[in-house]
């Protein structure tokens, strides 16, 4: 076979140029591209590296501030409960005197209004015994035809009367 015997002549340049070949491109993609891709790799995992680190940094210091907001908040929290406190205490105080000083305000009137009313009675009641001795001297006149004069009527009327 004419292929078989032409293998020979061929063997070696074929293994000649692949050599070449592949020394070329261990040269250019070996030497040349990939230390560039490693070092852009190397980069980029050390920039991801940073940014973590500065992340995780971040994320302790928001940590430590939201501690601190949250215990200057409990602080005010109790501050502004203290204040609520003694401002209904205070009003409770208040309230209390205003609530003494309108009692006694109203007993007064109270008192004042029993006293008008009693004077009030008893100009009634002296008025009702005016009445009652006029009527008892004109029934007297009517009825049993007697002359009773104003004094007696009076005087007969005024003993019902003094116990009222």
């Amino acid at each position: 076979m004419p292929q078989i015997s032409q293998l020979a002549g061929t063997y070696f340049s074929q293994i000649f140029w692949m050599l070449v070949f592949f020394g070329l491109t261990f040269f250019i993609v070996g030497r040349g591209m990939v230390p560039k891709v490693m070092a852009t790799m190397t980069d980029r995992n050390q920039t991801i590296a940073d940014d973590l680190a500065a992340a995780q940094a971040a994320r302790h210091a928001a940590e430590a501030e939201a501690a601190s907001w949250s215990e200057t908040e409990a602080a005010q929290r109790a501050r502004a409960q203290e204040l609520v406190a003694a401002a209904k205490h205070k009003a409770a105080q208040a309230a209390q005197v205003r609530m003494s000083e309108t009692s006694a305000r109203i007993d007064a009137q109270l008192a004042a209004a029993e006293a008008r009313i009693l004077a009030a009675r008893k100009a009634a009641l002296a008025d009702f015994e005016a009445v009652a001795a006029d009527m008892a001297q004109e029934i007297a006149q009517r009825v049993a035809g007697l002359s009773v004069s104003a004094e007696d009527a009076r005087g007969a009327v005024k003993g019902p009367f003094a116990h009222g």
